[in-house]
């Protein structure tokens, strides 16, 4: 099989290390026509990284992982040269400007993909490079799962229909990760920590519950796996930058906690759902 990966910071990158290995060929894409590049990891030579979106035409699946805020512009680009494949998003966000899902992104800039998945769970891109053992959950229909189990098949993979359920897990849990970093400063203890992401959390459910989604997908890699391992990590980006935040401290590259915060605000409100820790600590973060 043949994978377009659309984006190729440390994330997608890491993909294309395990899906080469799998024994698919891939083609890379890259705005600057450049790769991310890790210590212990070399390309496989079944790679292809290029600038020429016009290289994605022949794949057989494509994986969406360009960053939240350039995921509009990116993959309205690629649509030029969308052959009706399989469409599996693996960017974790919201947009920042309309607190938009990406699915929701992905139908307004290629209506003609109808064979969406999304794929989500503990990962380190660094760790998936190497060949670290690593769970992540695909939701999506029959089409999305027969070509996840073919070019995901050096992770260790469950299958779900539950899209709404997994992309509503992915952004959350930046969310939520930025909150506990925030509180991992500014909190009297490990009580209060775990106290303040298990409450958080609880509203990404019931929002998500509101919205259709389904409980056990909570459960799964793309919930509860990657709330521990990002929101209790400082190698995650969003926890790192709660810290920061609650030092007084300007975070260091972009915090799509953030952005995801901003849109399940907006998706709160939509659905008449309350979820009064998020939202409160939105409007702290948002003076930022």
């Amino acid at each position: 099989m043949k994978v377009g990966i659309i984006g190729a910071g440390a994330w997608g990158t890491g993909l294309a290390f395990v899906i080469a290995r799998g024994e698919s060929d891939v083609v890379l894409w890259s705005f600057d026509g450049d790769a991310k590049r890790f210590d212990s990891a070399t390309m496989p030579k079944n790679v292809l990284v290029t600038r020429d979106m016009a290289d994605l035409k022949g794949c057989d699946v494509w994986l969406a992982v360009t960053p939240a805020a350039f995921f509009r512009e990116t993959m309205g680009r690629a649509g030029q040269n969308y052959q009706k494949q399989p469409v599996i998003i693996c960017t974790k966000g919201a947009e920042p400007k309309t607190g938009k899902f990406m699915t929701e992104v992905l139908h307004e800039t290629i209506p003609a993909a109808k064979n969406i998945g999304v794929l989500a769970g503990p990962q380190f891109a660094a760790e998936v490079a190497r060949g670290v053992p690593t769970g992540t959950t695909l939701a999506g229909n029959k089409k999305v799962q027969d070509a996840g189990r073919i070019i995901f098949r050096n992770l260790h993979l469950s299958l779900t229909r539950d899209v709404v359920g997994a992309e509503i897990c992915s952004v959350g849990k930046n969310a939520v990760s930025l909150i506990s970093g925030y509180v991992k400063v500014r909190g009297e203890g490990e009580n209060q920590s775990a106290l303040v992401m298990t409450a958080a959390w609880g509203e990404v459910v019931k929002l998500g519950m509101k919205m259709g989604a389904k409980m056990p997908t909570f459960l799964d890699f793309c919930g509860l796996g990657d709330l521990l391992l990002t929101a209790t990590s400082q190698t995650s980006r969003n926890f790192s930058a709660g810290m920061s935040l609650a030092r007084g401290e300007k975070p260091i590259g972009t915090v799509e906690g953030l952005s995801a915060m901003n849109g399940l605000v907006k998706k709160a409100k939509a659905n008449g759902t309350e979820i009064p820790i998020i939202k409160k600590m939105y409007n702290r973060f948002s003076r930022y």
